[in-house]
């Protein structure tokens, strides 16, 4: 990689500078400090100032598992160098990870695909408006981002190494992985991708490649990616008497009172971001409005009174209580009987189409029904443009995955790429941010639409690849 930044010093550097403008641009014009910013910031301050990991509860500090202890750890870090709640410093913190993640881009193109695809590859990441957007929220998406494109990289250095019998790509891809995972509980979809992959080399081991040499690469990672949580687990026994190697799932404290009624019963129905920001996010708190239900929501006249009334015993207290919880739970168990494909299918395809297609307008002044063209018109521009931009990239990545033969390491990209997305269509909340992970494999789908008569990298000998990190 060294020697192709030298080469081309030049484009590497006005690419670089267009992307740092990008960036700075989001920074400027659209800081993004969410409810989510604030709850990762509460934890840190509480970390950093009294020594708990804890959210402040009527003025205690309780403490939580509720968020992994990466992201309030790089708040901490933030907030104690440049003070307490400062955090346009962590925005230009990730702006320099976000420089880095354009750099693995290249390499990763570089290995998989050519020399002259990481170039693409490096500008497709740089003039990336949603990696900008997001970097410059004070979110978990850029460093995610980064640490996954980090890890898949070790993983096809590690792939190609495996005759050679070197490990250190294993440990770089365990720690990558393991920073990953304590920073969202969704980073172990790497553990699960990469970990199914080595299995399938164990169980058909190219002719170069012995059994053994999988099997000493998947212990080093697995160790390497699961030490880390130890800690993080046994302070969840010993503090919260449970045993939470992550974070709980629907983000509750101990004791706190699940709504997976309600929540199976969204499911049945939710398809899309604005039903999550109109319906989803308002319980508990808000009122709810049935008119803001699409008509999917209903099946007959009778669901639809049965949902008017249920509604309604909500917005009088304005939280989901146990027997209103059953209530949704049995009108959600009606829904699935009656049409169990729609449920199983047909809706979490939807989803994922969804969190694919959507113009990323989230952290934007946009209006969310940005196709009812009723907002301001340069905003509903930007948000036109910004969904034509999302279905050019996937409908590139596609040429490129039709174009084929894959580069080595292809396969495991695509495997993770197919995991993620299966994954998030099983989620009652489908958030566009949530495929920004896959982006890295994206890009270089997008980049095999490049492939000339160079190799890979990836396909020169191993103790080459060694010797160009």
């Amino acid at each position: 990689m060294r020697e192709l930044l030298r080469q081309h010093r030049r484009f590497f550097f006005l690419a670089t500078l267009s992307a740092l403008a990008l960036r700075l641009l989001f920074f400027f014009l659209f800081p993004a400090v969410t409810s989510d910013s604030l709850l990762y910031g509460d934890i840190a301050k509480n970390w950093l100032q009294h020594g708990i990991y804890g959210i402040t509860d009527a003025g205690r500090i309780v403490p939580t598992a509720i968020r992994l202890p990466g992201y309030p750890g790089v708040l901490a870090f933030c907030f104690a160098i440049f003070g307490v709640d400062h955090y346009r410093p962590v925005l230009l913190l990730q702006i320099l990870v976000d420089l880095g993640t354009c750099l693995l881009m290249a390499d990763m193109a570089r290995r998989v695909v050519s020399r002259r695809a990481a170039k693409a590859a490096f500008l497709l990441a740089a003039l990336c408006p949603f990696f900008a957007n997001y970097a410059a929220a004070a979110l978990t998406e850029t460093l995610e981002i980064f640490l996954t494109a980090l890890a898949l990289d070790w993983a096809l250095i590690g792939v190609v190494s495996l005759p050679g019998g070197r490990l250190r790509p294993w440990l770089g891809c365990g720690a990558a992985t393991a920073a990953a995972i304590l920073l969202r509980p969704d980073g172990g979809l790497l553990l699960i991708a990469i970990g199914v992959y080595l299995m399938w080399l164990w169980l058909r081991p190219p002719s170069s490649v012995s059994r053994t040499r999988v099997v000493q690469a998947a212990v080093v990672f697995g160790f390497v990616c699961l030490a880390p949580l130890v800690p993080w687990t046994l302070r969840n026994l010993h503090t919260l008497h449970e045993f939470q190697p992550l974070a709980p799932r629907y983000a509750t404290q101990p004791n706190e009172v699940e709504s997976l009624g309600f929540d199976r019963w969204v499911k049945t129905w939710v398809a899309d971001y604005v039903s999550v920001e109109e319906i989803y996010w308002s319980v508990p708190g808000e009122p709810l409005d049935i008119t803001k239900l699409p008509a999917r929501a209903f099946d007959s006249a009778q669901q639809r009174a049965e949902t008017a009334r249920l509604f309604s015993d909500y917005n009088q207290v304005l939280q989901i209580t146990p027997p209103l919880d059953a209530r949704f739970a049995a009108l959600a168990a009606e829904r699935i009987r009656a049409t169990p494909l729609r449920y199983y299918l047909w809706l979490p395809v939807v989803r994922i189409a969804d969190m694919w297609l959507r113009p990323r307008t989230e952290l934007l002044p946009a209006d969310t029904r940005w196709w009812e063209f009723n907002d301001d018109p340069v905003w509903s521009a930007a948000a036109l443009l910004l969904g034509i931009i999302g279905v050019l990239y996937v409908l590139t990545a596609i040429a490129g995955l039709v174009r084929r033969p894959f580069g080595p390491g292809t396969d495991l990209l695509l495997l993770f790429l197919l995991l993620r997305s299966a994954f998030l269509g099983t989620l009652e909340n489908p958030e566009p941010r949530y495929t920004l992970e896959c982006y890295p494999v994206l890009f270089i789908l997008i980049c095999l639409n490049l492939r000339s008569s160079h190799r890979p990298e990836n396909e020169r000998a191993p103790t080459e690849i060694g010797t160009a990190l």
